[in-house]
């Protein structure tokens, strides 16, 4: 990924972030407190200074219970076939297939994790499941306190309201996670 890239995706994160927090009168303060990024930090994606990590990132959409794909996203309508990289993930990968549409209660991403990365992410909102299927390679899933692999061609629904993560088990793993959001 180039520096545009990098440039747009930082832009659209600060302008989904300032959207957010205005459109619900929130201070930096208060964002810190739901989301358990300092406010400093918040500042500094806002302002373009910082790219947030992948887990920064879904660290702010669950305490804004909004979407991930939200924050990549340009429109909630478009399908973004680019690959959304961080600079600061070089090892974790992902492609938006279908960003979230409130009306279906899901998002759908292709990941890909090198090196034999693991990532881990908080609890997402309460109910919300990710439907994971392996395209290529060996994924250990992380849940309930215990790890459980899986390999290419097979699938593992997660409870993704708890602590979970990711690791590639064999250099590289591409795979498909559909993130379903209860209807509130």
């Amino acid at each position: 990924m180039n520096k545009t890239d990098q440039a747009d995706i930082a832009s659209s994160i600060a302008t989904h972030l300032k959207f957010l927090r205005h459109e619900r009168g929130l201070s930096l303060d208060k964002v810190a407190v739901l989301t358990g990024v300092s406010k400093a930090m918040l500042g500094q994606i806002e302002r373009k200074e910082s790219s947030p990590s992948i887990a920064t990132l879904w660290k702010i959409a669950t305490g804004l219970d909004t979407s991930f794909s939200s924050f990549i996203s340009s429109t909630a309508h478009v399908i973004t076939p680019d690959s959304d990289g961080f600079d600061n993930d070089p090892n974790m990968h992902i492609k938006t297939l279908f960003p979230f549409r409130a009306d279906k209660g899901f998002e759908m991403f292709e990941l890909c994790l090198t090196h034999f990365h693991e990532q881990r992410s908080s609890a997402h909102q309460q109910g919300v499941t990710e439907h994971i299927h392996v395209l290529e390679g060996r994924l250990s899933v992380y849940s309930e306190g215990k790890w459980v692999a899986i390999a290419a061609d097979e699938q593992l629904i997660l409870n993704a309201d708890t602590e979970h993560g990711y690791r590639d088990d064999v250099g590289r793993t591409r795979f498909i996670v559909v993130i379903h959001y209860p209807k509130t």
